[in-house]
């Protein structure tokens, strides 16, 4: 296999950020529609709440997987390659994302379509846990020591990207259709369209060259995963802990903000995801610009900054 020369990085980066995108969306698209609709259709003998909250417990599942994900995809990773994880990761999840949209509601099969949908979501996550950290590892892999931080910040770059892919078509379909026509159909064509993006996203990952710092180790990582555990657990724990935080938040205002803002305070669902879409593009806007703070002044430094006393082993 052929090592990726500094020239193609753009392109390497490109392809991170396309996938990354591709794969949040299919992550984001079911939680806009757990906010919007699947609630009465698939918990209709629910209360209108109950039935939201049914909706974001199957959503939730999705983030129970994410962990899994991260471990099984970074211990096949670390053992067979980043390229195999990055294929299959996109693989797993957009094809759990087109059958959703597939999924009969309750009034068709009962009680076996919200157990579809919680399965199908499980998938989701759990290819989503290996997509992320397969497409920076890449990316940063490749990139020179003093501006890996800002390479590696393309493909978060991408999540913001998916939302607003998710979204804007969510806000399309909702304009434009009828309650009823919503309904019945409108909301399974972003899930449908995920197989398209999919395809396009593999197309771009088929192409890339394997990590050069892969192939110097590959033959050292015997029980990658155990290696971890033993030798840098109080590490994990620290970094899981603090991006739990951070998406927290962002899915409290992706997500629930958009379900109170529609059922409680009756603020139309266009309104709600222009507001939210907004917030997503600055988001997106200064990830890279953080990124070359990181670069210039430090990763600990940046993460650290605003903490009253940092215990990350950071200097201020």
């Amino acid at each position: 296999m052929r090592t990726t020369e500094p020239p193609s990085l753009p392109r390497l980066a490109a392809a991170s950020l396309a996938g990354t995108a591709i794969e949040f969306y299919d992550f984001f698209i079911y939680g806009t529609a757990a906010a919007l609709i699947l609630g009465p259709l698939f918990f209709p003998t629910f209360s209108p709440l109950a039935g939201t909250l049914a909706a974001f417990a199957t959503f939730g599942v999705g983030f129970v997987a994410r962990p899994l994900g991260s471990v099984l995809f970074g211990h096949i990773g670390d053992r067979r390659g980043r390229r195999p994880v990055l294929v299959g990761s996109l693989l797993l999840t957009g094809l759990a994302t087109v059958a959703v949209g597939c999924v009969p509601t309750y009034e068709s099969i009962g009680m076996a379509a919200p157990l579809l949908l919680l399965a199908l979501r499980f998938l989701q996550g759990l290819g989503l846990g290996g997509e992320w950290g397969g497409a920076v590892l890449l990316t940063a892999e490749h990139a020179p020591a003093e501006r890996r931080g800002l390479w590696a910040s393309f493909p978060q770059i991408g999540p913001p990207v998916g939302f607003l892919l998710a979204n804007g078509i969510m806000l399309v379909l909702s304009a434009t259709l009828s309650d009823a026509q919503f309904a019945a159909w409108g909301w399974r064509v972003p899930f449908w369209a995920a197989g398209v993006l999919a395809a396009a996203g593999l197309a771009l990952r088929t192409s890339l060259a394997e990590s050069p710092d892969f192939l110097r180790v590959r033959e050292h990582a015997r029980v990658p995963l155990v290696e971890v555990v033993r030798d840098h657990w109080r590490l994990v724990l620290l970094t899981a802990g603090a991006l739990a935080v951070g998406y927290a938040v962002f899915y409290a205002v992706t997500t629930w903000s958009l379900a109170y803002g529609v059922e409680r305070l009756g603020v139309s669902r266009a309104v709600m995801l222009a507001c939210i879409m907004a917030a997503v593009v600055v988001k997106g806007a200064l990830t890279p610009v953080v990124a070359v703070l990181g670069d210039r002044y430090g990763r600990g430094r940046c993460a650290c900054s605003g903490a009253p006393r940092p215990r990350c082993g950071c200097s201020r």
